[in-house]
């Protein structure tokens, strides 16, 4: 790698940057701009020199993506520029849509494998399953090929034909050929929607894209239809934002017409805005249940803070991620996007929720967090105190368990998934995903399918004791006695593989299951098994079911609750 050059153009565009982002302390645009030009002719004229002199021959395009990119990344991660060929994998983000055959796939060991096709997709109807290795597309083989290219020739136009061929592991005819046609690919924003804990209606919302107001309104009109349906959950966890315009519109699912949902604010007046809802609500009165987790940001913040600073919802989970930022995309030349912060974002209360200040950084260049002195002055529409400046903080706070390695290890190599492959080659047929269990058979028989050579543990007992061991040489404490001690703990710690799983079963089930289902059930038989061990999800159910704590946590009036139904009814999607 050719550090000089890189080092000079980030060096330059840097001080572009800087330039930019300190000329307006000084209130003169005239002034502005002439630094801009100025600067912009000085990389001009360098990168010019440096094609032109430098003794190897120059990427030129690589090199000024980098260039830009490191500018870029001094100002947030959230300001990016988009370059032609990445601009169709961007829309995908927006559309929910792409022309493909509906499968996730994934790379191991220079091998690409099916990891899990859409239900009702054409991987899915032509019998590709997870754990069949890509070996050739359209007669070409794939051998050397990364994720990116094979995913790039599985995508093409819908009606375009296409050729695959998978090799499937534990079939005696392992070759198999596809011949399938590509469809518009729909990944539907709501993974699941339906009916638990006997009375409440549960909606999942992974993103929001331009279909995701309109897929949860399908979902709660359903749900409400449901005379089992007394509450909404609404599980914003994992979900990492999208469209802002998809957030108002689903807070005005839940409170009336005209009500103020969030402030904009930027470097000019056209980035300060009032957004309010602009239809009637599907249902302003059902009590409400937002999930959140760390992986709950920006547009999913929207939802969640601003149900919350309308007491319209009860929030539960983790403190949320504490993205603030709105971001609006530019065309560039040559068909390249530039996604940039243009604002930031104030929901009712009144409260930024941004966690990291990348206006301000330390000594060594790192972004300050949000220190927010005035948080108790927040006040919710009923005078509940909320913080700003980090996230949204749940009004029932319910922290995970912590995981255990050992899982951890399950999923990094690849054990659970491997298994249920072999698995589903061997059962035809299992329960319905809300009864399907994690037998002793099923688990004992995982145990056996590890191989204990090739079990790989992160060692980490191991290396702390031989660091504590080194330190103690080093300082002169390391005598006869001290390594006898030595000796014994590296016994003690020395590990047990069929003892870790059976101590860690719990953990080890969670992750089992969900990898044998979705080979018969797609994602939604995922959701149905995770949600049966939901620790969050019963919680919700027992602040529903327990007379007066939803309205004690939001200052409501206490109405007297409404009995559980003795049958479940049941809507799944």
């Amino acid at each position: 790698m050719n550090y000089r050059k890189y080092f000079l153009l980030i060096l330059v565009l840097l001080s572009v940057a800087a330039q930019v982002a300190t000329a307006g302390e000084e209130g003169d645009d005239n002034v502005r701009s002439t630094r801009i030009a100025r600067n912009l002719d000085i990389f001009n004229a360098l990168f010019k020199e440096l094609n032109a002199f430098y003794v190897d021959t120059l990427d030129i395009d690589k090199s000024m993506e980098t260039a830009i990119n490191a500018m870029l990344n001094d100002v947030d991660p959230y300001t990016e520029y988009i370059p032609a060929k990445d601009t169709e994998d961007f829309m995908v983000i927006s559309t929910g849509e792409y022309g493909g055959i509906g499968s996730y796939i994934f790379e191991r060991d220079g091998k690409v494998y099916i990891s899990e096709p859409y239900e009702g997709s054409p991987a899915a109807k032509a019998g590709m399953r997870p754990g069949d290795r890509i070996v050739m597309i359209d007669g070409e083989s794939v051998e050397g090929w990364d994720n990116g290219k094979v995913s790039e020739h599985l995508k093409g136009q819908p009606s375009t034909p296409i050729e695959v061929t998978v090799v499937r592991k534990y079939d005696q005819d392992s070759l198999k050929t596809f011949n399938l046609h590509r469809e518009k690919i729909k990944v539907d924003p709501v993974s699941y929607y339906g009916v638990i804990h006997e009375n409440i209606g549960y909606i999942a919302l992974d993103t929001y894209n331009e279909h995701s107001a309109a897929n949860v309104k399908s979902a709660l009109l359903e749900l409400k239809a449901n005379p089992a349906v007394k509450y909404i959950v609404l599980d914003l966890r994992g979900n990492g934002g999208g469209l802002l315009d998809s957030a108002i519109q689903i807070v005005g699912m839940f409170v009336p017409k005209g009500t103020q949902v969030l402030q904009t604010r930027g470097k000019t007046k056209q980035q300060e805005r009032n957004y309010k809802t602009t239809e009637e609500p599907v249902d302003a009165e059902i009590p409400l249940a937002v999930l959140v987790d760390g992986g709950t940001a920006s547009a999913a913040e929207i939802t969640a803070g601003a149900l919350q600073d309308l007491d319209r919802a009860v929030v539960l989970g983790t403190r949320s991620f504490g993205k603030g930022l709105v971001q609006s995309t530019r065309p560039l030349p040559f068909d390249a996007l530039f996604k940039v912060t243009v604002s930031k974002y104030y929901i009712p209360s009144g409260r930024l929720i941004q966690e990291i200040d990348y206006s301000q950084k330390d000594e060594a260049g790192n972004p300050k967090h949000t220190v927010d002195t005035t948080a108790q002055q927040y006040r919710t529409a009923h005078g509940r105190a909320v913080k700003g400046g980090g996230g949204i903080t749940p009004d029932i706070v319910i922290e995970p368990l912590k995981g255990s390695r050992l899982a951890y290890n399950i999923v990094r190599d690849n054990w659970a998934f491997d298994y249920a492959v072999k698995y589903a080659a061997e059962h035809p047929t299992i329960p319905a995903a809300e009864e399907f269990k994690i037998t002793d058979e099923i688990f004992n028989d995982f145990k056996a399918f590890i191989d204990p050579a090739k079990f790989e543990y992160d060692k980490v007992c191991e290396t702390s004791l031989a660091s504590l061991k080194k330190t103690a040489e080093d300082e002169g404490y390391l005598n006869d006695e001290t390594k006898a001690e030595f000796d014994r703990l590296e016994k003690l710690l020395k590990h047990d593989l069929n003892k870790d799983l059976d101590l860690h079963r719990d953990d080890i089930e969670k992750l089992l299951g969900k990898e044998i289902i979705k080979n018969y059930y797609y994602q939604r038989g995922q959701m149905i098994f995770a949600l049966s061990k939901d620790r969050v999800t019963a919680r919700a159910s027992e602040m529903f079911n327990k007379e007066g704590e939803y309205e004690k946590i939001l200052n409501l009036p206490v109405a007297k609750k409404a009995s559980a139904p003795k049958k479940q009814s049941k809507k799944k999607k």
